[in-house]
């Protein structure tokens, strides 16, 4: 299996994470970095900034839940959005943004022995309902 290069999360995230997961934690989405703390499939974003942090397959999501400072990250961040399990996440993050949560989670969720907490957070905010587009795409 090739080496996956997460180095653009790692980059992305030095600058912003903190400040992503305390909006998180505060219930309150008002920075931009959805892209590299909830990433998403690619094929899904069409923007430049969607498609350079977007995740090439199921081969690189499993190596970045595997890596020792993005994966536990990620766990962190989706814990912070089920701190809030009644506010709808159209509310925390802007409704562009719910919908990115969704595929994120349904990307991460499907990978074999992932964190049950990205499964609890479709449970939570999306009554379990997976993006329809990711699973495909990971067929």
């Amino acid at each position: 299996m090739p080496t996956q290069d997460l180095s653009r999360f790692h980059e992305a995230q030095a600058d912003s994470y903190d400040q992503a997961l305390s909006q998180l934690r505060a219930g309150a989405k008002t920075g931009h970095w959805m892209w590299w703390i909830f990433p998403q499939l690619k094929g899904l974003g069409r923007s430049q900034t969607a498609q350079h942090y977007a995740i090439r397959d199921g081969a690189e999501a499993r190596a970045y839940l595997d890596d020792p400072v993005l994966g536990p990250r990620l766990v962190r961040a989706a814990e912070a959005m089920l701190a809030h399990p009644d506010t709808p996440p159209e509310d925390i993050l802007g409704g562009i943004d719910a919908m990115k949560l969704r595929s994120s989670m349904t990307l991460f969720a499907a990978q074999p022995g992932a964190d049950p907490v990205f499964a609890r957070v479709l449970d939570t905010f999306y009554d379990g309902a997976r993006c329809a587009q990711t699973q495909a795409a990971l067929e």
